[in-house]
This record gives C-alpha cells, sequence and structure tokens, in this order.
C-alpha cells in the first residue's frame, strides 16, 4: 500500500484515494459474518459490505468537503457513483458497522450499533489528517434490528445540507461529502400517523475524524466486556488524543470540555439536534447523526422538532445543555471499572463551568456587548427571553436585525422597533403589552450598549459576524 503522506493540491479522482482501515486493525472483530440482526459480543464492530442499489447518481457534492480530500467533483454517474452508493467496494476498503448501545430517551436501550451506517475506510485529508468515510442509509447491517438498513432522499437531503451548514456556522460537525440518489423507492411513514408511502432512496456519504460514540463505550461496560472497553479506550486516546499521552481523567476532562462548548454553539444559533441519546453524542464532541433536527423559528424554549417526544419534550431546545451533562453522567458511569468517581464528577462540574462561561460570551457577542457580567446584565438577557416569548419572535431573525437597531438616545420608539417587525410573524404580535415590553427591554438594551462606547457601526460588523443571516428552515 502507498505511504500515506500529505498530498499536493492537485485535485484526485475518486479511485486515486489512497484507504486506511486503523479502526479495524486496533480493535477486536465479530468473528460471526452473517448480515442478519442478532446480538453480538466482545466486538467493536462487524464487517460488512453495503447492499448494492438500483441505479447509483450522484445528485449533490459538497465542494468544501472535496477540497479537504482533495477531491475533483465527481460526474453524475460513475466509479464515484457507484462507491459512494454502496455498488461497489474498492482495494483497500474494509466496511464494518460500530457496535454500540445507548440510554435513549433516560433509559438503557441494550445493544444499538449502525443499523443503517456503513464505515467503508479511512483516508487522509490534504493536511495529513485521517478522516472516516461513512455511508448512511447502505442497507441492513447486523444491527439494522429487522429495519431495511435505507434511508429516504427526504432526510438524506436534511443530514447533507445541515451538516454543511453547522460547519459553515462553526459548530463542530461531521460532515458531508455526497449524496446519492439510489433509483430505489424506501417505504417511510414520514408523520408516524399509520400511512406509509413509498419515498425515493439515497444514500449520504459522512466524514468525520471518527464516528465513535459514548455508547461504544457503554456496551461493554453494561455487556461486562472491560478487556475490549479498554482496548476501545486506549485506541480513542491514542488516535484522537494523542496530546494527552494517554491520560483518561484528561480525556474525560476534556470531553466535558468540548461538549460544553458544543451545546454553547447549539444554543447560540437556537439549532435543535431532537435526539440526543448517548448513542448519539460523539466521543471528539461533534454534532452527529441529523435525524429530527430543527432550527428555532419562533422562539420557544420548550420547542423540539422530535414527533416521538412531543409529550415529555425532553429533548426540546431548553433542556439540550442538561441532557448533554446527563449522557456525559451515563458515560461517567461505564468507566467507574476503569477510572476514580472522584475525577469524573469533577469533570461533570468542570462542564457546567465551561458551559456558563461560553454561554455568557455568546450570548455577549450577539447582543455586541463586550461581556455579560453581574446581576444586571442576567436581567437583561433573561429579560430579553422573556419578551421574545410573549409574541412569536424568530430568533435568527431577531438576533440579525437587532444590529440595526439604532441607539441613539433621541431615537422614537418606532425607529427602535423599526428594524424588528422582520422578526414578527403576526402583524398584530406588537400591539398592547408585547410592544411596550419590547420597548422597555430596547431601551434598557441601548443603555447599556453605550455604555461600552463602541462606534456603531464596529457594534453592526461585530454583531453580523456572529449573528448568521441564514440558517436551514424547518419548512
Amino acid at each position: 500500500m502507498k505511504p500515506a503522506l500529505a498530498r499536493s493540491p492537485a485535485l484526485l479522482e475518486f479511485s486515486e484515494l489512497v484507504f486506511e482501515n486503523r479502526f479495524i486493525a486496533a480493535l477486536p472483530g465479530d468473528p460471526e459474518t452473517r448480515n442478519v440482526s442478532r446480538q453480538v459480543a466482545n466486538a467493536a464492530y462487524t464487517r460488512v459490505a453495503p447492499t448494492p442499489v438500483a441505479a447509483p447518481k450522484v445528485l449533490a457534492w459538497s465542494s468544501d468537503m472535496g477540497a479537504v480530500l482533495g477531491l475533483a467533483p465527481p460526474p453524475a454517474t460513475g466509479l464515484a457513483a457507484e462507491v459512494l452508493g454502496g455498488n461497489r467496494v474498492l482495494e483497500g476498503m474494509q466496511p464494518y458497522a460500530a457496535r454500540y448501545g445507548g440510554h435513549q430517551f433516560g433509559n438503557w436501550a441494550g445493544q444499538l450499533g449502525d443499523g443503517r451506517a456503513i464505515t467503508l475506510a479511512e483516508t487522509r485529508a490534504v493536511d495529513g489528517t485521517r478522516l472516516e468515510l461513512q455511508l448512511k442509509g447502505a442497507g441492513r447491517t447486523p444491527y439494522s434490528r429487522g429495519a431495511d438498513g435505507r434511508a429516504v432522499l427526504r432526510s438524506s437531503l436534511r443530514e447533507f445540507l445541515c451538516s454543511e451548514a453547522m460547519h459553515a456556522l462553526g459548530v463542530p460537525t461531521t460532515r458531508a461529502l455526497s449524496l446519492v440518489g439510489t433509483g430505489d423507492a424506501v417505504v417511510r411513514d414520514m408523520f408516524y400517523d399509520g400511512h406509509p408511502e413509498a419515498e425515493p432512496g439515497a444514500v449520504v456519504c459522512r466524514v468525520a475524524p471518527s464516528f465513535v460514540r459514548f455508547g461504544n463505550v457503554q456496551i461493554h461496560a453494561a455487556q461486562r466486556e472491560p478487556e475490549t472497553q479498554k482496548t476501545l479506550l486506549d485506541y480513542v486516546l491514542r488516535e484522537h488524543y494523542a496530546s494527552l499521552n494517554g491520560d483518561r481523567v484528561a480525556w474525560y476532562h476534556e470531553l466535558c470540555r468540548r461538549t460544553a462548548r458544543l451545546m454553547v454553539d447549539w444554543m447560540r444559533l437556537g439549532f435543535v439536534h431532537g435526539v440526543m441519546n448517548t448513542d448519539n453524542m460523539s466521543i471528539l464532541g461533534l454534532t452527529i447523526d441529523y435525524g429530527p433536527y430543527g432550527w428555532l423559528e419562533g422562539y420557544d424554549p420548550m420547542w423540539t422538532p422530535n414527533t416521538t417526544d412531543a409529550q415529555g419534550r425532553r429533548y426540546c431546545y431548553g433542556n439540550q445543555p442538561g441532557i448533554a451533562q446527563w449522557n456525559l453522567a451515563r458515560l461517567a458511569e461505564s468507566l467507574l471499572g476503569t477510572m476514580e468517581r472522584a475525577p469524573l464528577e469533577d469533570g461533570l462540574g468542570l462542564f457546567g463551568e465551561v458551559y456558563e462561561q461560553g454561554s455568557n460570551a455568546a450570548f455577549a457577542a450577539k447582543l455586541g456587548l463586550m461581556k455579560l457580567d453581574g446581576e444586571a446584565d442576567g436581567a437583561l438577557l433573561a429579560g430579553l427571553f422573556e419578551t421574545m416569548a410573549l409574541s412569536e419572535t424568530d430568533f435568527t431573525i431577531f438576533f440579525r436585525n437587532l444590529a440595526q437597531v439604532p441607539l441613539d438616545p433621541a431615537a422614537t420608539d418606532a425607529a427602535l422597533i423599526e428594524p424588528l417587525h422582520g422578526a414578527y410573524y403576526d402583524e398584530t404580535a406588537l400591539d398592547g403589552p408585547p410592544r411596550e415590553k419590547l420597548l422597555a427591554w430596547l431601551n434598557a438594551y441601548r443603555a447599556r450598549a453605550r455604555s461600552e462606547n463602541v462606534e456603531s457601526e464596529a457594534r453592526r460588523t461585530r454583531m453580523n459576524a456572529v449573528n448568521p443571516l441564514y440558517v436551514p428552515r424547518n419548512w
């Protein structure tokens, strides 16, 4: 095999990529090769090939992600479409589905695993870093639990777009390289109302340094497989936290920091993951698994995009930081056989500290302030959310347009409110008490912003750098 060196800037064809399989080489695999749903023991993965599709065709390609890998955009049909649709495995690839468990909606669910995702191999980016290529919707695996392992175009397009949008918005995330139509129909009950229909099938190629989740570690503790868990943790620390020199306490603390910072990013943007089970939490602190995600439109801390969570709202927008900490606690429980309790508890405390500091900094930036400090600033932010909740207030548009609110103390009430009209869906939203509440908040905000003596143009530039003009919309 060719040596894995950093490549020249010249763009490559897909067939020219060099593949590695360090995960496969380092970890114990399932000795059983039958691709049927079953329980697996003492293994981190099962070798399984993608199931071929009728007519693979590249429908979308991320040029940005392609450039990271040094890949030229492929034609709609041909070798790249065959590989990325699951019809062909290239030399050097050793496809597999990972084994993991997880807490789902607060309860331990036992073995889960990659039920419709298959990792093809690892390859090198142009900067020499190693990235995994994983197909989602590539067919059944032993972890499919009776499902078909397929994905529809609708959900695949959502994952392709959102993962690339999140990256562009500065959020740690898995990436998407391609979206391939399969030419096959997939039957799904879109609204969970008992009326399934056939939809076009698709496969997304996801890219990340690793797709290891909290649940990959948990399953080995739950099934009393300490040696396999140790081998997995050694691999994760060696390959993805090399600077920590195998220090597991330092690793867990760093994961708590990364997860806290990830929650800050989600909350500052109004992103709602929708299904924060421990099997959907990345061991690298990445956003992973774009299922029923959504973005706040009208501000509502209890909003969730997950229809199966409509009653409990466990994974609503406002609960996300607390759920992330709860998930880290469940991961900590699975580590108790190899680590002391006290440093794990310290990590959970560290999560809270990093989240609070990061959240204050993020929302200060969204407001165009240097910092949020003290009770008065805390009341200012709380007052904003109370005001936004009174009327259906678009989260993204409000913060974006807030940069246009004049700070001149001579500005009229009408001038203060004018830039924000676009954030309200109903023309009567600011009639009566909501208008008075908003004006009171704007006057308090104007005074606080003026206290920093920042020129209006500099303030707008700063705010526009952190408050996006566009986010994916649910509709």
